[in-house]
């Protein structure tokens, strides 16, 4: 008895130092977690909804209803969708063929696509200005065919191809990671069962990789919707999206309420499309995606 007594308090003493341990160790990330995310967003509300003076007010909140500013808000949404289904018609067939090569190394693969990450993001965005400019490598070929140049910089189409070429890689990733876990042997089994291709690919293949689609269209959708370095620099400021008029609020105005009312307006398009896209994939059979 007095043995098992002995193993019992020297197991509370190490169960209590390996908790102690592991609170520890969390602790850097909680300080992360409370300065850098929680008291950030606790100052956007507060100054969202309070006016200059400090007083309650949703004047800031209300102020999406304004012309300027809900012109900018459903252009944002067309070009994040639009960015969104680009993004997902290429990702999902480049997807099928690199899974259809069945590489023996899929880091490798992970590699290609995440390398032209390694670049600041400004110099690739840059680098896409120059190519998109007047006299640039698409109107040079366009002129050398015969054809008239066609502008390109500072629309609509200039800033969509650019989110598309920054954003690709995080659909392609979690459709190809859902591709890669479907085995071989049940597609084979299909097959022996009399399935077509096109059967396979209904039956099968498409709803196994519904979580990856998912986890992709929240990826590609979210950064697109709030996105503002890439309309600045293809756009030439002549496309105002969401996110330009709340970084010319903060930075220009420097109205740090009507910045942060907007942000909130824009935080809750955000979760509520999160949210939306969650329970759809839900009742697909995916996977949850929070």
């Amino acid at each position: 008895t007095n043995r098992n007594q002995a193993m019992k308090r020297r197991w509370k003493q190490v169960n209590f130092k390996c908790k102690f341990k592991r609170q520890f160790l969390s602790g850097p990330y909680m300080v992360w977690i409370v300065g850098f995310i929680l008291l950030p967003i606790l100052m956007i509300l507060y100054y969202g909804l309070t006016d200059s003076a400090g007083s309650f007010s949703l004047q800031n909140i209300t102020a999406i209803t304004e012309p300027i500013h809900m012109k900018a808000l459903l252009l944002s949404l067309k070009l994040a969708l639009l960015c969104t289904a680009v993004c997902l018609i290429l990702a999902y067939p480049l997807a099928m063929i690199l899974n259809g090569l069945h590489l023996k190394r899929q880091s490798f693969v992970v590699f290609i696509f995440m390398l032209p990450m390694w670049m600041n993001l400004m110099l690739r965005i840059l680098a896409w200005q120059l190519l998109l400019s007047n006299n640039g490598i698409f109107n040079t070929v366009l002129e050398s065919l015969g054809l008239a140049k066609v502008q390109l910089l500072n629309t609509s189409s200039a800033v969509v191809f650019g989110m598309v070429y920054d954003f690709l890689p995080f659909m392609i990733l979690p459709i190809y990671n859902s591709m890669s876990r479907i085995g071989s042997d049940v597609i084979d089994a299909a097959k022996d069962l009399g399935a077509n291709t096109l059967q396979v690919f209904l039956k099968i293949i498409l709803p196994l990789t519904v979580s990856g689609v998912i986890s992709g269209i929240i990826m590609v959708f979210v950064p697109a919707l709030t996105s503002f370095v890439i309309s600045d620099l293809l756009g030439g400021g002549k496309v105002l999206l969401i996110g330009n008029v709340i970084e010319q609020e903060f930075m220009q105005s420097m109205d740090w309420n009507m910045g942060s009312g907007l942000s909130i307006v824009l935080m809750v398009f955000v979760i509520a499309s999160m949210a939306f896209m969650n329970a759809h994939g839900n009742e697909e059979g995916g996977a949850a995606v929070w």
